[in-house]
């Protein structure tokens, strides 16, 4: 059962007046709607001024036949407040609905990801008590950019997209955050000795863009490697900023080592909007039963208010929810016996927070919003224009043969000054050359290479994809090779 407060009697403070800000709430699904009347009555506690347009999404309306699970209304109110704040929502799991969280950050150019993650010992349990970091994680592309194909009865695809302003947008707003917050150190993290030319730009950005913030101190790490030393040693990370999957991941795990995913909050900045969120997920289990931790989205609030220019609220409810954990006023999900004093549920944990009001604590860190600096984000501005040529193509093509068989085949779809040059499967050289021992798929890359000083054209790779037809060939995919001011902008074979 879900429980929706009226929403009159979250917004009877929030008449229209000078320093209101609008804003858009969706209630969400499972504990959504519990946690977010809790959030709004501590932040309207607190002195948050807020005009509240409430929109409904998720569950309930991709299940009333919308797939996009938002109606045309909503984006309305979204982009005329330019501020939303979100409770957890569920996407229906099968099918071909897209999850509704990743729709709304990239509709609305939401590229900054911010979750920081805190620890609170002694009053939350943590073998990490000095874990304060901020993971900055892009928001708009990488594999979640979600262009998926099934193109053989084997092999599946995720395009993973990379772009050039996607990576500086994000770097740049890393390193605006930690000079406007008093960081040390920006550190990031990529898988760049695989995947060389799209963790390799982002690589490349972080160093282009570092070299600007001479004060701030500069580290990249392999991100396996990396999340292992954040698993076991995070207090040696200040900000991390990483592409969108693996941000996803680890501030999941730093969220979890610091205490509880519960606890956690999460701005999505853009250039004109912004969205509000606890990390964590709708918990339909728990939904109805006034048990489920708010703190998550109540901080999440807090980043709002800040964001809306209204610190001083920011600083009152956030010193206050620091008082009540430290007074070991705990929900289910972080109560421990012998350190927690009052199991409570979440319009309890609400009201407890609401009693501290003005209070500060004195064991944990009390924060100050007040006078926080404004990042500076300045617009991407394109880099001009590199010499690009066609030097071949890859086709992929649904074949059940052995790789010499393959080669034959293929080899009577060439005309012209162009040649075979290679196969593979799942990225390893198969031909020429190739191993019996290699593991093969029916999904198969054949190179076609130009001769070199020759340029291709795409009535030749049409030309060649006739006559791989009428060869019997099943093609599924193609991509062009280009070389960009002369650098290769393809990758090598496995093997190659």
């Amino acid at each position: 059962m879900t429980v929706h407060t009226p929403v009159e009697k979250i917004t009877s403070n929030a008449v229209p007046e000078q320093g209101v800000a609008d804003i858009t709430v969706a209630y969400g699904d499972g504990i959504g709607p519990e946690i977010m009347a809790a959030s709004l009555k501590v932040l309207i506690a607190g002195g948050a001024k807020l005009a509240i347009e409430p929109i409904e999404i998720g569950e309930r309306v991709y299940l009333a036949g919308n797939s996009a699970g938002i109606a045309t209304e909503s984006w309305d109110s979204l982009r005329r407040t330019k501020v939303f704040y979100k409770a957890p929502i569920t996407t229906p799991q099968g099918g071909g609905f897209k999850s509704l969280n990743v729709t709304v950050r990239k509709t609305l150019g939401l590229y900054a990801n911010v979750r920081p993650c805190s620890a609170y010992a002694p009053f939350i349990t943590t073998k990490h008590p000095d874990l304060n970091v901020v993971i900055v994680r892009e928001n708009e592309e990488d594999l979640y950019a979600g262009i998926e194909h099934r193109q053989t009865d084997e092999v599946y695809q995720c395009l993973k997209i990379i772009s050039r302003p996607g990576c500086e947008k994000i770097v740049r707003y890393a390193f605006e955050y930690a000079q406007a917050h008093g960081r040390k150190k920006v550190t990031c993290f990529t898988k760049d000795n695989i995947m060389k030319l799209t963790d390799g730009l982002f690589h490349k950005v972080f160093d282009e863009i570092g070299a600007e913030y001479p004060t701030i101190e500069k580290e990249h790490w392999i991100v396996d490697i990396g999340a292992a030393k954040l698993a076991a040693a995070p207090g040696q990370f200040d900000v991390l900023v990483m592409p969108n999957l693996y941000g996803d991941i680890l501030s999941d795990v730093a969220a979890e080592i610091a205490g509880s995913v519960g606890l956690a909050p999460s701005a999505n900045i853009g250039e004109q909007c912004a969205m509000f969120e606890a990390i964590h997920g709708s918990a339909p289990r728990r939904a109805g039963q006034d048990v489920a931790n708010p703190s998550g989205l109540l901080l999440a609030g807090v980043q709002m208010l800040i964001h809306l220019g209204q610190s001083e609220a920011a600083e009152r409810v956030h010193n206050a929810w620091l008082k009540t954990i430290e007074d070991g006023v705990h929900t289910y999900d972080v109560f421990t016996e012998g350190v927690s004093k009052q199991r409570v549920g979440t319009n309890a944990f609400a009201d407890a927070v609401i009693a501290r009001l003005g209070q500060k604590p004195t064991k944990l860190a009390a924060v100050t919003y007040t006078g926080a600096p404004r990042l500076n984000l300045p617009r991407y501005q394109p880099k001009p224009m590199q010499k690009k040529e066609m030097v071949g193509v890859d086709v992929f093509v649904h074949a059940r043969m052995e790789p010499d068989t393959l080669a034959m085949r293929m080899k009577d779809g060439v005309f012209g000054d162009y040649q075979l040059k290679l196969i593979t499967n799942r990225g390893v050289k198969v031909w020429p050359n190739g191993l019996d021992e290699t593991f093969k798929t029916d999904h198969w890359r054949c190179r076609f290479m130009i001769d070199e000083g020759k340029q291709m054209n795409g009535r030749m790779v049409a030309s060649l994809l006739d006559r791989l037809t009428q060869a019997g060939i099943d093609v599924v995919k193609t991509e062009n090779l280009y070389t960009f001011d002369g650098e290769p902008g393809y990758s090598l074979g496995q093997g190659q």
